[in-house]
């Protein structure tokens, strides 16, 4: 009996065979159809981004391990020197460090403590400011309530701020939080954007005009800090402008200046050797700062302990940007440029604002380079310092390489710029005229990315609507399909400008320019230039959406016949 049985099963298997190998043959050219990967440069881009990402080790090792790169401090050099040399490891070329300046002193944080020790111990919540002078050891003072309405009661407190740690403001309302502190662009927003009107003659610049009030009480915020130096108050603590739940905005330390100024006017900046002395600064969660008011106007005799430990670096007083490049083959004279700023804010690691751009940036190029694509045009990264104060790293490297805007030099008695002439009476002044480099007609575009962590919607046209059907097809790759894996959500093209970020320094040369609409999520809700700005406020998944997006961008526009369309600009 098991000889017959065997032998039904061997006719069974001889009879059965040739369907069975016809199907597994089918199987295998099915799967050889659906697997084989895409030869498709922008299918190769999503499939390295969304599958092989290295963005968020970048992210971890700038924010976490770097930590906060104030501009000009050593982290900041650090973090310089570790982008180049990762760009590098990763193949690029051409990678240095490019100096501008001089910016001014670098300044670091080495000990920070900050408590009330009497009627009762508080622990406080408390950062001091960018640039704020140490205290020289652990200073324990009264506390003083120092707030003015005016001139006359500014006198009242003559002779009683000396060696006193001061509480500068008013107490601010915490109202409770019924709206959610994370949002994402909607359906709405998006239209609004899409629908936004072209606009006038650049960038939009708010017009501040203050009130009487308003500049007087500008001014006697001056004379407060003024004469808490003249009186040798011990320190100076202001609440959180903003936030609340333990979350501190903090950036720098308010410098005296001589004579009258106006919100947004230059001053001498805490970071300029040159500065005057200043009183050693903190910022106080606004919780704390209420509760210290409170005590002090219930008559309790409160009582604080500082200790407050600072290096500034003067030895080299340059900034640094970090440039490298994949070249490009028949077209490498020509240059398309992605960045964003790596400089940040010091009581959070700078994840959000900007270690975010930096570290999509960088991953758009290791796309880029990790798929062995030749671009044609040259893709060169920079990754500024000096955002923060002023978009100083962008508007140098712009200036150097391409070109500024610069102010004729006109005859004898001809305006000076304000209106007023010379003794003839009132003449304009002559407008300022485009001083071109010669790598100006070499740059096809620059893209930036400086809106946190939130994934890429769109992109700001900046009043160039001649891209906008270029823009709209490279995004066709990147609509929803029931298919994908990944929600993209980035359709929207917006003609309106944006600001605030270093895709102006090109822009205000006449060069394109552009800045990527991107998904609010916290950014000015709890992260943007406070101590919640850190690696746990980061949305992977975004991060790698906006890598891939950047990355397709930059390769498209190093692929064109032609150069970037550009925007009409008087004096160009």
């Amino acid at each position: 009996m098991l000889r017959r049985y065997a032998a039904v099963a061997l006719l069974s298997v001889f009879v059965l065979s040739p369907n069975a190998v016809f199907a597994q043959q089918a199987a295998q050219t099915a799967a050889t159809q659906t697997t084989a990967p895409s030869t498709d440069p922008i299918d190769r881009i999503k499939d390295e981004g969304m599958n092989r990402s290295q963005v968020m080790k970048t992210l971890s090792y700038l924010s976490d391990v770097i930590g906060p790169r104030l501009t000009n401090s050593p982290n900041m050099k650090r973090a310089n020197e570790w982008t180049r040399d990762q760009l590098t490891s990763w193949g690029l070329q051409n990678g240095h460090l490019e100096a501008w300046g001089p910016f001014g002193r670098g300044w670091s944080l080495k000990r920070f403590s900050a408590q009330v020790v009497e009627p009762q111990d508080i622990p406080l919540i408390a950062y001091p400011k960018a640039w704020s002078p140490g205290t020289n050891g652990v200073i324990t003072a009264d506390v003083v309530y120092f707030n003015p309405k005016d001139e006359a009661e500014l006198e009242q407190f003559k002779g009683k701020l000396k060696g006193a740690i001061v509480l500068t403001s008013p107490m601010r309302e915490v109202k409770a939080r019924f709206e959610v502190l994370g949002t994402r662009r909607d359906e709405k927003d998006l239209l609004a954007l899409a629908d936004a009107p072209e606009p006038r003659g650049g960038v939009q610049r708010r017009n501040f005009q203050m009130t009487p009030e308003q500049r007087a009480a500008f001014q006697l915020s001056g004379k407060k800090y003024q004469m808490m130096l003249d009186e040798g108050a011990a320190v100076a603590i202001d609440p959180s402008r903003a936030g609340d739940g333990g979350t501190i905005f903090v950036q720098s330390a308010t410098v005296p200046q001589p004579g009258p100024t106006e919100p947004g006017s230059r001053g001498i900046p805490p970071y300029d050797k040159s500065a005057p002395k200043m009183t050693p600064q903190l910022v106080l969660a606004v919780e704390h700062y209420n509760r210290l008011v409170r005590m002090i106007e219930a008559g309790e005799k409160v009582k604080m302990s500082v200790d407050l430990a600072v290096a500034y670096q003067d030895a080299d007083l340059m900034g640094y940007n970090t440039v490298a490049e994949i070249p490009g083959t028949d077209l490498k004279d020509e240059i398309v440029m992605l960045g964003g700023h790596m400089d940040s804010w010091h009581s959070g690691t700078g994840a959000t604002d900007n270690g975010a751009g930096v570290s999509v940036g960088m991953e758009a190029m290791r796309i880029i380079q990790a798929l062995g694509l030749k671009p044609r045009r040259t893709i060169r990264i920079a990754l500024w310092s000096g955002e923060e104060q002023g978009l100083l790293g962008s508007r140098a490297y712009v200036a150097e390489h391409f070109g500024k805007m610069e102010a004729p030099a006109g005859p004898a008695g001809a305006g000076n710029g304000n209106g007023n002439g010379g003794g003839n009476g009132a003449t304009s002044a002559p407008a300022p005229v485009l001083i071109k480099k010669p790598d100006y007609e070499k740059l096809s575009a620059y893209f930036n990315l400086d809106n946190g962590t939130g994934k890429v919607r769109g992109v700001y046209l900046q009043g160039n609507e001649a891209v906008r059907p270029l823009f709209r097809q490279w995004l066709m790759a990147f609509r929803d399909r029931p298919e994908d894996k990944i929600v993209w959500g980035a359709s929207t093209l917006s003609i309106s400008n944006t600001g605030g970020t270093d895709h102006l320094s090109f822009d205000a040369i006449g060069l394109p320019g552009f800045q990527f609409i991107q998904d609010e999520i916290e950014y000015d809700t709890r992260t943007h230039h406070s101590n919640q700005d850190v690696f746990d406020r980061i949305q992977a998944d975004d991060m790698k959406q906006a890598s891939t997006i950047m990355a397709a961008f930059v390769y498209n526009a190093a692929m064109l016949d032609q150069k970037i369309p550009r925007k009409s600009m008087p004096g160009r």
